[in-house]
């Protein structure tokens, strides 16, 4: 009796049960993520060696050291790589008024722009990147940047002019008679736009922030905030930042100006400037099995972001499995979601494991849902 009872239940189940249809795999995808990630710091060499033998998925960072050609199993993902920027010696005679900082500001900027193509410099004497979500906003000022340079002509220096390099691309860009490892009357510096953005974002109990943290206008407030003396033009950068920051603005048309007049000031002198940027290139293994693939990277961070963790996809899995990453950087700062985590390596370990609202948008200054949300359609269907 029981077991009639038992079969009528089934049957009646079977009968209201709606059909379903089964293929070879899910339609949709429940998520990509990895259930094991591994991070290791290594040298650019042994991570060229890892990612062609397939024990390597990507290397976070720099470029891996071929020793040939990549060849079609290695991708690669081009972001913002770091601003190349002349600051003069508020000491040097070159500094002692507006016009004789920006002549001199001038001839060196002009000067590296005829050693840009062949050194990696694309000439943008302008903060605000066409890597950067916002530069449209900026697009004429900084094609009229541009311009203003190219079109200056040598300017005749009272002197000799003495300038310090603080890095290989910036000695390859400087002319000879100009380099100078003692007195100076200019240093020319790379700051990484990865490093600017992340010193400037917190990271605490699932929030990423603050919301300003990639716009191209704070970016420029960051490299030249504080290079002027004028005590006038100093409070007026400032109050533009602090209504920015607190919305003080009726409305986005408002915002969109003074965002625009900030970077004008911020501009307006010469003691600090921008000579352009350069590309940072990041490489993946891209093998048929052993390779990753539908890859998300950030324009302003490259794969330091959770965008990258939260879509790649190993092509050996449907879904999970063990991702393999590459650092240049070794670990040097303390491991707590509070005061820690701020180098390289703890911010990739925090991004892999931590759950945040919401994740920076790859190629805007806003940011995205990290989950799937339910919209509604307007008008409904």
């Amino acid at each position: 009796m029981n077991a009639r009872r038992a079969l009528s239940v089934a049957i009646a189940v079977l009968l209201l049960a709606p059909v379903a249809r089964s293929g070879h795999e899910l339609p949709v995808y429940p998520s990509y993520y990895p259930h094991e990630i591994e991070i290791a710091a290594m040298a650019p060499e042994q991570a060229a060696e890892l990612m062609r033998a397939g024990k390597l998925h990507a290397y976070v960072g720099s470029a891996p050291t071929f020793a040939a050609a990549p060849g079609d199993t290695i991708g690669t993902a081009e972001s913002l790589g770091a601003f190349v920027v002349v600051r003069l010696n508020p000491e040097s005679a070159h500094a002692k008024d507006d016009a004789s900082a920006c002549a001199a500001a001038g001839a060196i900027v002009r000067d590296m722009a005829g050693r840009a193509g062949s050194s990696g410099l694309l000439l943008h004497p302008y903060p605000v990147t066409p890597f950067h979500g916002d530069y449209l906003v900026h697009a004429d000022r900084a094609e009229a940047a541009r311009q203003k340079i190219l079109g200056g002509g040598p300017a005749a220096l009272p002197g000799s002019l003495k300038v310090r390099v603080g890095s290989a691309l910036a000695r390859n860009l400087v002319r000879q008679d100009w380099l100078s490892d003692g007195a100076w009357d200019a240093a020319v510096e790379e700051v990484s736009a990865a490093g600017l953005v992340a010193d400037a974002t917190v990271a605490l109990n699932g929030w990423l922030g603050p919301r300003w943290a990639r716009s191209g206008w704070f970016h420029a407030y960051r490299l030249l905030g504080g290079s002027t003396s004028d005590a006038a033009r100093n409070q007026e950068i400032d109050s533009s930042v602090a209504r920015l920051q607190t919305v003080d603005y009726a409305s986005n048309v408002e915002r969109l100006n003074l965002e625009r007049d900030l970077v004008g000031l911020l501009v307006s002198g010469c003691r600090t400037m921008i000579a352009g940027y350069t590309v940072k290139r990041e490489y993946f293994n891209a093998e048929f099995s052993a390779g990753i693939e539908n890859i998300s990277f950030d324009a302003l961070e490259g794969f330091g972001t959770p965008m990258f963790l939260r879509t790649v996809k190993l092509k050996d899995f449907p879904w999970n499995g063990w991702l393999q990453l590459g650092l240049d950087a070794r670990p040097v700062a303390a491991w707590n979601p509070i005061g820690g985590f701020t180098d390289a390596f703890g911010r990739l370990m925090w991004f892999a494991i931590a759950d945040p609202a919401a994740i920076p948008s790859p190629y805007e200054a806003t940011w995205t849902l990290n989950r799937v949300s339910e919209v509604e359609a307007s008008p409904k269907r």
